[in-house]
């Protein structure tokens, strides 16, 4: 099979995208289908005999790989260095302390190896669950098919939102349009339509085809499966490219922090070397003296800290019905202080209800109001496409029962309401329909009834109906206010004769009669009070940005506490309960933006109307992500939670975007978190996850750059002072090898109240000042223990090696319990259990290995018993200092949170749009198969 074509497994008929184009609709379908028409599709046998023979239509894996993850262990040049050190150091003789060294290293990234790798399981657990589908025929009937089953030959439906899922040949389509800037550059939609292509054209000249990765931007259709995963145009590009991921606000933070160690290693290790040289010291001795102080130096499992913590979180969020894209997402929706969303699903129930007709026209009566209503709902495409006319038109009768699946939440509704079964019938026959758009907001049908007269019957937003209407009754728009005012979603239907007219385009959306109201009801949710309360308990403000009517938007707000202060302003007839509670945060009160004052507004204008505005109503796809930007301009971490296709960009402009399992395509890939279930009680969850997560990682950052800073740089001066090496590069790296595998039970750990009752991000420079104070500290007492050891005991350079590494072992260790928490240990704030016994486990270990048999190998001498007395004392005195240390620290404020610096509107480069489509063509992991029963198909 070549790289451009796909083999019918059934004919042996090879059909490339170009060759489709170029014939008919029939006859590719006929090639590349096999027998049986497009109606009936492929049987589900021919279908898993292609997906054994093609594989899957995917273009990534997920798979845990031994060998890059053990090659990322091993690749730091410091690592590296020490380990050709300790080989020439093996080879000039010193065996026992070359072989010290390598059973080490080969132990401390074991370790990383190890955890890192069951956080990599995790993650494919992870991407496991993220599933995504599309409507495929098959066995005569339309289904809902993961998108990496698809074969060759697959009949596909697509309709508005749907991100094509492979090159495909039109069948079939109705007003098609399809954005394909993604593959092409080009910033406007292109019509599809099934009519052949002559000639060898560039894609973006393939109107007769769908290409993968694209997403439809209006209309709806039917194509055949001619290519999939690699072969496809898109497949072939994304597997060009690789799999790099957008870099997140943390893995930016992991940069910088790394950048400030790498600075402390280098100054600490270059001046060791030279003074150990300068003292007429053995080089290699030196040389392996340095690169152990600058392993100890580094926080050398941080990875695998965070990649536990990370997995360990994604667990229990899944528990909570959050499921992250990437784990590192985790730590950005930890770090959100203002969440822009829908209100509907999230405030309200998300179940809308027709509630009644109402008509503005005499002529017409209720149930014939919601009769023209129907018929202007857009089920050509879906539901009706096989049950047509001799003519091809569309007819509604009885004897056709609407299946609501697919239809958008309003026609839905509309068809499971009691009058609606018998209200169409055969008197009625639909010649052609224009589908709703975001522009528009309206839809419009062509009907002709029994006595053969022709109509255009549209239906959609009031606003938008209104302004096509030349008759609108007086009693109207008091009405229309009166519905608005109770909180009802409205629909206008409006209608005029069309004598003649064999389609319908926008253009012939005018000189329309306003024919009524249909009104609907979404219920605020009962819990949503106290989520909005939980969310701002949390330090999160919450904006609604919608595209309903404000006075609707602001009365669901005022009923939930989120009251727009200029409500009453806007609608005199509107009821505000004023007297709502104001447990939510204060700072949520503010005004109403409509998308006509934004598009008025400079951006430096709407930064300053959107920080202070609550509700943002009737706004555009464009005007929402303005908003988004204008926000993250302001120093706000932005999350925005959307499921529509009209949410993409704002998705895609937020530091976070969150969806849920039910949005449309092109929202499930622009975000990064789904949520399973539409509330924002589960988002709360989500947060508090993420800050406990950032928090128990800088716990071990704060002890890893201030005790290790400590005793590197006690290391660092003795080693000039004294005759002899204060602790050989074994038992350096075996101190920091303890210490570290001690602390990998910091992601278990709890977290104070406090610290997750507002934001947390990635601060260098709270971090520096930490280590320049409790650094110093540790030195101090790590000075005394010399002077003891040297003044008091005479100790040998065995015994001296085996004091400091004792009393090293046990401050640095059990540092933790006070940097912890900023309450006072173990009375306020008790650690955890795995955390207390691993960190005391590891000071047991260190006291016992200089009297083990171990200790001559190592180059430790047994201690005298009156040491642990004295050290026992010290331990005390050092926790106390630390904790006066704490307290002062903590009272400054140069360490409370800083303002954040404005961020940049996000740039999404043509590599990271492909990176983020490619991530639904994922198949999945190896060990899916034995998980399948857990499955939440997405």
């Amino acid at each position: 099979m070549t790289k451009d074509a796909t083999t019918d497994v059934a004919t042996g008929v090879t059909v490339t995208l170009r060759e489709a184009a170029g014939r008919s609709a029939a006859e590719t379908y006929a090639e590349v289908g096999g027998p049986g028409s497009a109606e009936s599709g492929l049987s589900s046998a021919e279908a898993a005999n292609r997906l054994r023979t093609i594989g899957p239509n995917a273009v990534r894996t997920h798979k845990a790989r031994v060998w890059p993850l053990l090659w990322q262990q091993l690749r730091s040049p410091i690592l590296i260095l020490l380990f050709v050190t300790a080989a020439v150091s093996l080879f000039l003789g010193d065996a026992a302390n070359s072989v010290i060294i390598g059973v080490i290293l080969v132990v401390s990234v074991g370790l990383g190896f190890v955890n890192e790798f069951r956080a990599q399981l995790t993650a494919d657990s992870l991407h496991d669950k993220v599933r995504h589908t599309v409507i495929a025929v098959r066995d005569g009937r339309a289904q809902q098919t993961d998108v990496v089953d698809l074969v060759p030959g697959d009949v596909v439906r697509v309709s508005v939102g749907t991100v094509v899922p492979a090159d495909m040949r039109v069948l079939a389509s109705k007003d098609l349009l399809c954005d394909e800037s993604i593959l092409t550059g080009e910033s406007l939609p292109v019509a599809k339509d099934p009519a052949p292509v002559s000639g060898d054209r560039g894609i973006e000249d393939l109107t007769s085809c769908l290409l993968m990765g694209t997403i439809i931007q209006s209309g709806s259709g039917t194509g055949v499966v001619i290519a999939t995963g690699g072969n496809a145009e898109f497949g072939k590009i994304a597997l060009g490219l690789g799999t790099s991921a957008p870099v997140t606000e943390f893995q930016k933070g992991l940069s910088h922090f790394s950048v400030l160690l790498l600075q402390v290693a280098i100054v600490l290790t270059t001046f060791i070397f030279i003074a150990n040289v300068l003292l007429q010291r053995p080089i290699i001795e030196s040389l392996l003296f340095s690169l152990a102080i600058a392993v100890g130096i580094t926080p050398q499992l941080l990875p695998a800290v965070v990649s536990t913590s990370l997995a360990t979180g994604s667990r229990m969020l899944i528990r909570k019905k959050v499921l992250v894209k990437r784990l590192v997402c985790i730590e950005d929706l930890g770090d959100m202080d203002l969440l822009v969303t829908d209100k509907t699903g999230t405030l309200t129930e998300g179940t809308i209800s027709f509630i009644e007709a109402l008509s503005v026209d005499e002529t017409i009566t209720p149930k014939e109001l919601v009769e023209l209503g129907l018929l202007a709902t857009e089920v050509v495409g879906h539901t009706f496409a096989n049950r047509t006319g001799p003519g091809g038109e569309t007819r509604l009768t009885d004897s056709n029962p609407v299946d609501v699946v697919g239809l958008n939440p309003l026609d839905a509704a509309l068809w499971l309401a009691p009058d609606a079964r018998g209200s169409v019938t055969g008197a009625y026959t639909r010649l052609d329909l224009l589908p709703f758009d975001h522009d528009r907001r309206m839809v419009s049908a062509l009907v002709t009834d029994a006595d053969g007269i022709t109509q255009i019957v549209s239906k959609g937003s009031p606003e938008d109906i209104l302004k096509h209407c030349v008759t609108v009754p007086a009693r109207a728009q008091a009405v229309l206010d009166a519905q608005y005012s109770q909180g009802a979603r409205v629909i206008a239907v409006a209608q005029r004769v069309a004598p003649g007219l064999a389609g319908v385009d926008a253009i012939d959306e005018h000189d329309l009669t306003l024919s009524g109201f249909l009104t609907f009801r979404d219920m605020p949710k009962a819990d949503a009070r106290g989520s909005l309360e939980r969310l701002a308990m949390l330090g999160i403000q919450v904006k609604i940005a919608t595209g309903d009517n404000a006075i609707v938007a602001e009365k669901v707000c005022a009923d939930l506490g989120l009251i727009s202060a200029d409500r009453k302003a806007r609608n005199n007839n509107t009821a505000c309960n004023n007297t709502a509670s104001n447990n939510t945060a204060s700072n949520n009160a503010g005004t109403t933006l409509l998308g006509e004052d934004i598009d008025a507004l400079s951006d430096s204008e709407l930064g300053e109307a959107a920080l202070a505005a609550t509700i943002f109503a009737r706004v555009s796809p464009e005007q929402k992500a303005r908003i988004i930007t204008q926000l993250r301009h302001r120093g706000r971490s932005v999350a925005f939670l959307g499921d529509g296709v009209n949410d993409a960009l704002a998705l895609h402009q937020a530091d976070v975007g969150i969806s849920v399992e039910t949005a449309a395509d092109v929202a499930k890939d622009a975000a990064d978190v789904l949520l399973l279930d539409k509330d924002l009680a589960v988002l709360a969850d989500g947060v508090i996850e993420g800050r406990r997560i950032f928090a128990n990682t800088i716990k071990y950052v704060l002890m890893g750059t201030s005790s290790n800073f400590g005793n590197m740089f006690s290391a660092a001066t003795a080693s000039v002072v004294l005759p002899f090496l204060p602790m050989l590069p074994g038992q350096i790296l075996l101190n920091n090898l303890l210490y570290d595998s001690g602390q990998l039970a910091i992601p278990t750990d709890h977290v104070d109240k406090e610290q997750l009752l507002s934001p947390s991000h990635w601060n260098i420079a709270y971090i520096r000042r930490f280590m320049l104070l409790f650094g110093p500290i540790s030195s101090l007492f790590d000075f005394a223990t010399f002077a003891l050891m040297l003044f008091v005991f005479n100790a040998s350079e065995g015994e001296f090696r085996a004091g400091w590494f004792i009393e090293s072992i046990a401050t640095q260790t059990l540092i933790i319990f006070a940097i912890r928490t900023r309450r006072v240990p173990f009375l306020r704030s008790r650690p955890s259990i795995a955390l207390a016994a691993a960190s005391l486990g590891v000071v047991a270990l260190g006291i016992w290995l200089p009297f083990s048999p171990f200790a001559g190998f190592l180059g430790f001498a047994t201690l005298p018993p009156p040491f642990f007395l004295v050290l026992l004392g010290m331990i005390v005195v050092y926790l106390f200092f630390v904790e006066l240390a704490k307290l002062w620290f903590f009272s400054r404020a140069a360490q409370q949170s800083p303002q954040r610096a404005p961020r940049a509107p996000r740039q999404h480069t043509h590599p990271s749009r492909i990176s983020r489509r490619a991530a639904r063509f994922t198949s999945r992991s190896p060990r899916y198969s034995s998980r399948k029963h857990d499955m939440m198909t997405l």
